[in-house]
């Protein structure tokens, strides 16, 4: 069974934590481990990362008989929560000018045996990491990474591109949406890390892999990557939720 560790940090320079981190449980069954990085002003991107985590949460923990459930259904039930998400999102928007043009990030995890599905829209992201690689599994739908793709900039210039916060797709921003999904295996030998751009912009991936495999506890590990990111001056929100098996901690050192 999975462990995890969730870390939520306001980072060194904001004055708000618009970044929300949960995983929910069904007892002896599938896991939900969801981060959001919320935008669009202090009330709107707290309260958009938070409604993202607190409903989805919710519809899980209502699911009907999850052990009888296949891949093509929990990949139908999550399509549909995030579809209700950013349509509630979007119309407390559209309603209340406060609200107006909040939205968030969304990256949610959903394990069940051995396999993990992950629903994605944003620039948070999934990595998997191991003793030899760390794979970036979700690809940031941002700005940068339009540019990236069509070889117009390169990989050093997207990491100092004055740009590079500008994300294309957030969950509430529009009023229909459409995530990313990505299948994966988890083994004894992979952690698995869901984290804002508090992280993954101050933190490069060698640092990264290097603490996640280290031979610390879960929680240390967690906590460090978050400490990290604010020595590297912390301007964001950082949140970090790290998984792994229990004798991965063992089976790697």
């Amino acid at each position: 069974m999975l462990r995890f560790e969730v870390v939520t940090d306001i980072g060194k320079k904001r004055t708000v934590n618009e970044d929300s981190a949960a995983v929910f449980a069904i007892l002896d069954g599938p896991k939900l481990a969801v981060v959001a990085d919320g935008m669009g002003g202090h009330r709107g991107g707290d309260y958009a990362s938070s409604t993202a985590v607190r409903i989805l949460g919710e519809q899980f923990m209502k699911v009907d008989d999850p052990s009888n459930m296949e891949d093509e259904d929990w990949k139908e039930w999550l399509l549909e929560t995030v579809l209700h998400v950013n349509r509630t999102i979007f119309e407390i928007a559209e309603k209340d000018s406060e609200y107006k043009g909040m939205g968030t990030t969304l990256d949610a995890v959903l394990i069940y045996g051995n396999k993990g599905l992950i629903t994605h829209i944003g620039d948070s992201r999934v990595y998997m990491i191991n003793r030899n690689e760390i794979l970036q599994i979700t690809k940031d739908h941002s700005f940068v990474n339009v540019l990236l793709d069509s070889g117009e900039i390169t990989e050093e210039e997207a990491a100092r591109h004055p740009q590079r916060n500008w994300i294309m797709r957030a969950v509430g921003s529009e009023k229909s949406i459409m995530p990313d999904f990505h299948q994966i295996s988890i083994d004894e030998q992979t952690y698995l890390l869901i984290c804002t751009d508090g992280l993954s912009n101050k933190v490069d991936n060698d640092r990264i892999k290097t603490i996640v495999t280290s031979d610390a506890d879960l929680h240390d590990k967690a906590v460090k990557l978050v400490e990290l990111a604010n020595e590297l001056g912390g301007e964001d929100n950082i949140s970090v939720i790290l998984a792994s098996l229990p004798n991965s901690e063992v089976s790697q050192r």
